[in-house]
């Protein structure tokens, strides 16, 4: 399954490249990798396995970059992990498909994460282009005892649990094939 997830950017890698062409003149030299209100989820149903990788901008899901200082921070910090660490109810999968959370991973640096070495930056921190841009990255496996169940990814509650998150570039490896496809809080669900 891993293998499947890791060769997903490859299979879409045209849409990506032309993705990034319109992007790149909003962000500074970065292609789109980092913008906020954007949020990027790979999906991944194979046989069984229900594998699905969510990273965002930490600006969509808790509201700042910066690490967590006073108490208010920290909490939303918690806050937005709790929700994170519960992705039956984040992904709204259906029941009937009988999925079980079979590993989840949470990773950024404000869990206390280290960040990657791509992310540190000179010590001149009053430059305005030189601050942190956190990420939050989630990744999470399920079993599901009838995959046939899972005809749609509806990912109204992750629109509605984090506001700030305006539109989620999706990469969708499923029966029906692969398929690249951005959607938003008034159209939140694609079909497998």
């Amino acid at each position: 399954m891993r293998r499947l997830l890791l060769a997903l950017p490859f299979a879409l890698l045209p849409l990506a490249v032309a993705h990034a062409a319109d992007e790149h003149d909003h962000e500074h030299g970065s292609l789109g990798a980092h913008e906020h209100g954007v949020g990027r989820l790979n999906a991944a149903l194979d046989g069984q396995t229900l594998e699905l990788e969510l990273e965002s901008p930490a600006m969509n899901l808790v509201g700042f970059e910066h690490a967590a200082t006073t108490d208010a921070d920290k909490a939303k910090v918690a806050a937005v992990r709790a929700q994170l660490e519960k992705p039956l109810a984040l992904f709204n999968l259906p029941k009937a498909a009988g999925c079980v959370v079979a590993m989840q991973e949470l990773e950024s640096p404000l869990f206390g994460d280290k960040p990657d070495a791509d992310d540190d930056h000179d010590e001149d921190a009053k430059d305005e282009h030189h601050h942190d841009h956190s990420e939050i990255h989630a990744h999470y496996q399920f079993t599901c005892a009838a995959p046939g169940a899972l005809k749609t990814l509806d990912l109204a509650t992750i629109f509605n649990t984090f506001p700030a998150t305006q539109k989620i570039q999706v990469q969708l490896i499923g029966p029906s094939g692969q398929q690249g496809v951005e959607v938003t809080a008034k159209a939140p669900a694609l079909k497998f």
